[in-house]
């Protein structure tokens, strides 16, 4: 039996390897590089949930980073509990060859509650009174104060946001070091988000994404050092390339137009009401879900999604994933953008009346994925003096909104989620042992083999 450590390099495709990625060049010089088609939906839980279980969506359930949920009238986004994932996990497979196998899960999704040995979650604390402290979860709890001791306090703003960047994946990384100094599991599922971040802001080719390759490249290269060091076999992974986009879509605000969206007014503000609209769509980069609560207008939804500019096909899940749990969670209808587009939330038509969570970092309180949370809003002239006021008065106990995110869908230029990609957009595995990968499903079964030897 091997150990192994998954590396999961997320936008990582076989064109970026090159001068600028020279410790992944010699990796994959040195073994063999599989690209394959994503997942569908080419987004991160649900390509991590193929990777974890080997089994096909109908199966699995996790039909995007966040769903409807029907009975609860709510859009969900981010959860964290592992229960959401249906199937044959892969160390539940693993034990029953290796019951003495053990799994460290670092910072893969749906981390909370699994029945892996170690886990380790960025989870922030929300007490009472409205405030928010950075955090993470880990399993087992009391490893939780020892990490945060050795390691330091998780980098969470440099995870998703503005200041989103290489510090997350360093420690990542490091708490990847952490676990095996510590348990040396037989399996370390490690997740490098670096490379989503600078690709979905400046798109794929951009002279600003060239130091970012060799900054994560440099993460990747220590711990190909020092697993290799320690005995453990590494692999690296990818969930899905990025593609370059010049346009978003709002078919909220098309949807709107037609009368099937009800906002409520809060505060002088619109928020969306899913359950009191007649149709809505819940965005997820390239990939919308669209849910019809009036089937009378199931017909005139299609046709609108059909001739809507930047929709490049529309799927039935019932068709394509017959009954089950991926069909109850998904859309009626699935709208897949085409290549140089891709899908916002935005329900409003006045600025001046958006929603105050829209401004924000909110990515459990937005009815869709919002990559403009990437950005600080150029119209704001003092930026780092509004965000220092802001932390002065979290400071003292006030109530503050640290509202520095713009409304210009337009600064997006990179996205993801169709499944239908050139092979340089296609997500790849790099392994010392020659495998063959068709598809998402297929990594359970080949990251088995490693360990197997």
């Amino acid at each position: 039996m091997n150990r192994v450590a998954v590396i999961n390099v997320v936008g990582l495709t076989k064109e970026m390897i090159g001068e600028h990625m020279p410790n992944v060049s010699k990796f994959s010089d040195q073994g063999h590089v599989s690209s394959f088609p994503p997942a569908f939906p080419a987004v991160t839980c649900t390509a991590q949930s193929a990777y974890l279980t080997g089994d096909p969506i109908e199966q699995h359930g996790i039909v995007g980073n966040g769903w409807y949920d029907r009975e609860a009238a709510e859009v969900k986004f981010w959860k964290q509990s592992n229960h959401l994932v249906h199937g044959n996990k892969i160390w539940k497979r693993l034990r029953e060859e290796f019951p003495e196998a053990t799994c460290a899960k670092m910072f893969w999704w749906y981390n909370m509650y699994s029945s892996v040995d170690f886990a380790v979650t960025p989870r922030p604390l929300y007490p009472a009174d409205g405030r928010k402290f950075f955090d993470i979860h880990t399993q087992p709890m009391e490893m939780r104060e020892a990490m945060k001791a050795d390691l330091g306090p998780f980098p969470f703003p440099a995870f998703w946001g503005p200041a989103a960047g290489i510090d997350s994946s360093r420690w990542i990384a490091e708490s990847a070091k952490w676990i095996e100094r510590k348990q040396q599991p037989t399996l370390n599922l490690i997740y490098l988000p670096h490379l989503d971040y600078c690709l979905q802001k400046f798109g794929p080719g951009a002279s600003e994404v060239l130091p970012e390759l060799l900054a994560i490249d440099a993460v990747i290269g220590d711990l190909l050092t020092f697993f290799k060091q320690h005995g453990v076999e590494p692999v690296l992974l990818s969930e899905y390339g990025i593609s370059k986009v010049s346009r978003a879509v709002h078919l909220n605000r098309e949807f709107r137009r037609r009368g099937w969206i009800q906002v409520k007014n809060e505060l002088g503000k619109e928020t969306l009401d899913c359950g009191g609209s007649r149709a809505f769509a819940v965005a997820d980069h390239q990939v919308a879900h669209v849910y019809i609560n009036d089937p009378v207008i199931r017909s005139e939804v299609y046709d609108l999604l059909d001739g809507c500019d930047g929709v490049e096909e529309i799927r039935v899940p019932k068709d394509i994933w017959q009954t089950g749990i991926a069909t109850e969670r998904a859309g009626d209808l699935i709208a897949v953008a085409e290549q140089d587009a891709w899908f916002t939330y935005y329900f409003w038509e006045d600025d001046a009346l958006a929603p105050d969570y829209a401004r924000c970092v909110d990515i459990h309180r937005k009815p869709g994925y919002d990559p403009v949370e990437l950005f600080i809003d150029p119209k704001i002239r003092f930026p780092k003096l509004k965000i220092a006021s802001f932390l002065l008065k979290k400071k003292l106990g006030m109530r503050a909104l640290l509202d520095v995110i713009p409304l210009d869908a337009t600064l997006v230029k990179g996205s993801h989620g169709r499944d239908k990609v050139p092979e340089s957009e296609q997500p790849i595995f790099i392994s010392r042992m020659e495998s063959t990968i068709g598809c998402a499903e297929d990594v359970a079964e080949i990251v088995l083999e490693s360990i197997r030897g």
